[in-house]
Parts: C-alpha cells; sequence; structure tokens
C-alpha cells in the first residue's frame, strides 16, 4: 500500500516554533499525525545544545582551551574531569530541554486553538540518546564513569517534561546516531558485549517514556551537508536494532524512521524488511523525501515504494501503513529549501508514489553553496572524531578500536576522502 502519513525527524531551518507549525500544516494539510517545534534557537545545533552547559560545570574542565560560542562541527571540544573531582559526587544539572519544549507547547496549543493545528495531532519532542554527548564531549576515559549519571540527568528532564503535558498530547522521538557508527563497525569490528549493551542503553531511553506517550526512534547515520558518515548497504542493520530493541524493552516503540539515501533503488536494500519483528503497531516511516530532487533518477521514489511494500508484505506482520520523511532533520537545509522540502511530503503522500513536482529545484550539496568544496568533508570528518571518542570507551569491552593513530588516519581519510593526521588520541578539532 501507498504511504498515507508524514514524519518529521525534528529540526525545521526555520526562526522559530510558530513558524515551523504554521508552514508545516499550511504545506502538509493532511497525514499529518505529530508536529515538532523545529529545535530552533539553541538547540539548533543538535547537541551543542549540551556544550553550553557542559562548559558551565565547574568540575568539568577543556583539554585545551575552547570558546563554547565559536563551537561547529568543525570545532568540537573535549572535556575532562578537574583535577580532585571525584566522579561519584558530581551532579548533573537539568539538560534543558524540558524548558524549552515548554515553552514550544504553549506554542502548540494556542495554534491548535486557534484551528492552525489540527486536533488529534501530537506535540513531537526529539532528545538524542545520552551517549551522543557524552561520546562527543568526554574524553573517552572518563565517558564510561560519566554516562550513567548523565543519562539519569536527561531521564529525568524527561520525566519532568512529560509531567506538565497530558499524555494525549506529546510525543518523544530519541535520535540514534552515534550509536550507527558504533555498529557499522565504522572503526573496527566491535564485540558482541559492545553490541547488547549499545542495544540495552537504547531499550532504556525507550523505557524511560511513560507507555501512554508514543516514543520513537530516528535511526540516522548522520548528516553533516546532507552526507552520511557512511552510506548505508541496506536496511540490514537499522531492521537488527528495531527489533532487538524490541525485544529488550519493556514497552513497544511506537514509530520509527529508517534511513534510505535518496538514489537508492536496490531491492536487495530493502529486502530485510522481511525480517522486521515489530509488528503492525509500531509505525514505520521511512526517509525516501529526497534533499536533492533535482540530482534524483525519474521513477527513484516510485521504485523505493514499491519495494518498501513488496519487502514488508513478506514480513511477519504483512502489509502496513507507512509514512515518509527526509532522511536526517532539515536543520540544515537552506532557509529558502524549506518550503520546497514541506512540499515534496505532500505531494509524495498525495500521489503514492511520486519523486516530487516537475521544476522542483535541487538543494544545493555541500561544498557549491559558497562555503567551500571541502566543506562537506570537515563535517564528515567532525563526525568520524567524535565518534571515534565515543568508541574508545567500549574496547574494554572486546572492541579492537584502531590500536594506532596511523591506522584511525588511514580510516578517517579513506572516509572523508581528505587528508587527516591526527597526532594525539584525544582529538580536538
Amino acid at each position: 500500500m501507498p504511504p498515507n502519513h508524514v514524519h518529521f525527524n525534528g529540526s525545521v531551518n526555520l526562526p522559530d516554533a510558530e513558524s515551523v507549525m504554521r508552514e508545516i500544516t499550511a504545506r502538509v494539510p493532511a497525514g499529518l499525525r505529530r508536529i515538532p517545534d523545529g529545535e530552533p534557537g539553541d538547540r539548533a545545533g543538535w547537541i551543542f545544545f549540551q556544550a553550553r552547559r557542559f562548559f558551565q560545570l565547574p568540575w568539568l574542565v577543556p583539554v585545551q582551551p575552547f570558546d563554547p560560542a565559536e563551537g561547529d562541527y568543525q570545532h568540537m571540544p573535549q572535556l575532562r574531569l578537574a583535577d580532585g573531582v571525584d566522579p561519584a559526587t558530581v551532579t548533573w544539572p537539568d539538560p534543558g530541554y524540558a524548558d524549552a519544549y515548554l515553552g514550544s507547547y504553549e506554542t502548540f496549543t494556542a495554534l491548535r486553538e486557534e484551528g492552525v493545528i489540527p486536533a488529534g495531532t501530537r506535540f513531537q519532542v526529539e532528545y538524542p540518546t545520552p551517549l551522543a554527548s557524552i561520546g562527543a564531549y568526554v574524553v573517552p576515559g572518563q565517558q564510561h564513569i560519566l554516562l550513567p549519571a548523565y543519562e539519569r540527568a536527561m531521564f529525568a528532564d524527561v520525566n519532568r517534561l512529560l509531567a506538565a503535558i497530558p499524555s494525549h498530547d506529546v510525543a518523544v522521538q530519541w535520535d540514534v546516531a552515534v550509536e550507527f557508527s558504533l555498529l557499522e563497525e565504522f572503526f573496527g569490528p566491535i564485540g558482541p558485549q559492545a553490541a547488547d549493551a549499545i542495544i540495552a542503553n537504547l531499550a532504556r531511553c525507550v523505557d524511560a517514556v511513560p507507555a501512554e506517550v508514543p516514543v520513537g526512534l530516528h535511526l540516522c547515520y548522520g548528516d553533516w551537508g546532507h552526507e552520511h558518515f557512511k552510506q548505508p548497504e541496506s536496511l540490514a542493520l537499522q531492521v537488527r536494532v528495531l527489533n532487538a530493541v524490541t525485544a529488550a524493552a519493556g514497552r513497544p516503540v511506537s514509530f520509527v524512521s529508517l534511513t534510505v539515501p535518496q538514489y537508492q533503488r536496490a531491492e536487495s536494500y530493502f529486502a530485510p524488511l522481511a525480517g522486521l519483528a515489530a509488528g503492525p503497531d509500531t509505525e514505520l516511516n521511512f526517509g525516501i523525501v529526497p534533499y536533492h530532487p533535482g540530482d534524483q533518477a525519474p521513477g527513484t521514489t516510485e521504485d523505493q515504494a514499491r519495494l518498501i511494500d513488496a519487502a514488508l508484505a513478506a514480513s511477519p506482520g504483512g502489509s502496513r501503513d507507512w509514512g515518509v520523511c527526509t532522511e536526517c532533520g532539515m536543520g540544515r537545509a537552506g532557509r529558502e529549501e524549506i518550503p520546497v522540502l514541506l512540499d515534496l511530503h505532500r505531494h509524495i503522500v498525495a500521489a503514492g508514489s511520486l519523486a516530487g513536482p516537475v521544476g522542483v529545484r535541487s538543494a544545493p550539496r555541500c561544498g557549491q553553496d559558497g562555503r567551500g568544496a571541502s566543506s562537506a568533508h570537515v563535517r564528515r570528518l567532525a563526525y568520524c572524531a567524535a565518534a571515534w571518542r565515543a568508541a574508545a570507551p567500549w574496547s574494554a569491552m572486546g572492541w579492537p578500536v584502531a590500536e594506532t593513530m596511523a591506522g584511525t588516519n588511514r580510516a578517517l581519510s579513506g572516509a572523508c576522502g581528505c587528508s587527516v593526521s591526527f597526532r594525539t588520541p584525544v582529538v580536538m578539532l
């Protein structure tokens, strides 16, 4: 059956929550189940929202001097416990998401009362998994020490938010990105204990949301300049992760978004859906809304929809409704591109399998936007470095992370298509 609804992964490059909600509802009047606030303001940089808070903590100090106001994906800080600090005594402040989302929820309810947002649409909030920020900003040797307490702080923030919003009004999405760089073995093979630990972490995230509130997973391969850290070869790993989390969690996964590269139209890419164990109660959304529609071969979206339907029909749960989304958010698209992307959501759902309206221009690729040809490589390198730092603690669980910096340099250089020369294990970008 063709797609019948839309899903938004969170970020939208518009000025504020009201602009995001008005633009979405105006351009996608049907098939809207949840609506985000677009992650505006301080949250526009995803986990940089947490970096600013980390720098305010007196018991965390930078490995090298760093100005958080200048932070971006090319200049990521790395922090360690201050000398003499007992990690057992540290207390994380609230991460700040609840306060931000409660402000946007007021906008949501006002627009619903005005008739802009349809009744029955839920307010969707997005959280990075605890591993994302700890893996990016904390030195490898201390991540395993600080992650449990930070996870508790993140879950407390979720609880405070959900205590203030009626359960029928809200849905929670966990952004799962750093985990895929690890599970894809981007830096080398991992042991089964490490993979099991990652699944257990994700199951705890799911279980942190009460059963009466829908909880979703955004299975993500990174999005710097709409470039993945690695192009997935198929949906096999994403299906395995969803199956494993579904089995490990104490409650159902309500919705999930899966990555589909916009060029991908091979049957083998979608075939693993036949092994999907999640039942029809888990809403499926596929990233077949292309960031660059002008670069997509004619008929690609039609082929993708057909292959999704065929693979789902062969799964234990059989054919089911499914939705469309972009591969990641729209926070890094140009502001002028947002209307085009929203219109594509509407057209694909309305037509069932339409690649996009005639005459839609392609969003410029990274490196063609005035920032220089290497900008996409730099952002991918930053992702690689953050994920490499996150990978290091897992070596104690049987993962032989790159044993020499030369090996790491070769791995990153090959992945990013540029020269990489890290001279110390602690990477400052």
